[in-house]
C-alpha cells in the first residue's frame, strides 16, 4: 500500500470536507470489492506454503514423526498436526 497526497489526488472541495473529520490524520480507503485481489496473489507465498506443506505431508508418510517435524520446519506440533490433517483430505479427497 503507498500513501497519496489527498491534494493531489482529490478535488479541493473533497478534501475540505474530510479535513472537517479528519483534519491533519491518515486514513484508510478499502478498495471495492470488485477490485480487492485474493491473499497471496500477487507474491510466491501461497505456493510455498502450499509446496511446504506437501513436503510436510510426505514426511509425515515417509515415517518422520510430528516433533520432529515440528522442529525441522519450525512449527508448532499442532500446526503440524493440522497441516497433515487438511494434506490428507485433499489427497483421499474427503
Amino acid at each position: 500500500m503507498s500513501y497519496k497526497k489527498a491534494k493531489n489526488v482529490l478535488p479541493a472541495e473533497l478534501v475540505e470536507l474530510i479535513q472537517k473529520y479528519v483534519d491533519g490524520e491518515y486514513i484508510y480507503i478499502p478498495r471495492r470489492e470488485e477490485n480487492k485481489k485474493s491473499w497471496g496473489s500477487s507474491t510466491t507465498t501461497r505456493k510455498e506454503l502450499e509446496l511446504r506443506n506437501s513436503n510436510i505431508y510426505n514426511d509425515h508418510l515417509s515415517g518422520k514423526d510430528i516433533v520432529t517435524l515440528g522442529e525441522k520446519y519450525f512449527l508448532s506440533s499442532k500446526s503440524i498436526q493440522r497441516i497433515v490433517l487438511i494434506e490428507k483430505r485433499k489427497k483421499t479427497n474427503f
